[in-house]
């Protein structure tokens, strides 16, 4: 269990580090404006829903987290598996992305047939800065000893 919850805890880091990049970065070069998917799948899925765009910020960012905390929790447990590093890394982001891309075809909330190269790009990147910063976390700071 040290595993999981100390890997949900790398991923809300490693959140932290995607929004910053994002934020810093990303945005600035392509012009994407803020990204509300959390709080739309949240209202997909969940009886959720807000009015107000205070609620809607706050909604989105608590969703944003939570869904960080699912990336940390699949990197705890690949790391109790035994897997560390950037095979630990590349292992999770492509399940858990793939799965990701998977659920949102099925369920109808994305189509990622129809995104465009930076659609792709800026998914794939941000997300994957993610994921690294998530595994440096866990690896570095947050690891049980064994």
């Amino acid at each position: 269990m040290a595993f999981i919850g100390r890997g949900m805890l790398a991923g809300m880091a490693g959140t932290v580090v995607m929004t910053a990049f994002q934020r810093l970065v990303e945005m600035p070069i392509t012009g994407r404006p803020d990204s509300y998917a959390p709080a739309e799948l949240t209202e997909k899925f969940l009886p959720v829903t807000v009015e107000s765009i205070r609620g809607r910020k706050l909604l989105n960012y608590s969703a944003h987290f939570a869904i960080g905390a699912m990336w940390g929790a699949a990197y705890g447990t690949a790391a109790a598996l035994g897997l560390r590093g950037q095979k630990a890394i590349n292992t999770v982001f492509a399940v858990v992305y793939g799965g990701e891309l998977l659920g949102g075809s099925l369920s109808g909330f994305s189509r990622p047939s129809e995104w465009s190269a930076q659609d792709w790009a800026v998914d794939v990147v941000d997300i994957y800065v993610q994921a690294q910063a998530t595994g440096l976390v866990f690896d570095r700071l947050l690891a049980p000893k064994s």
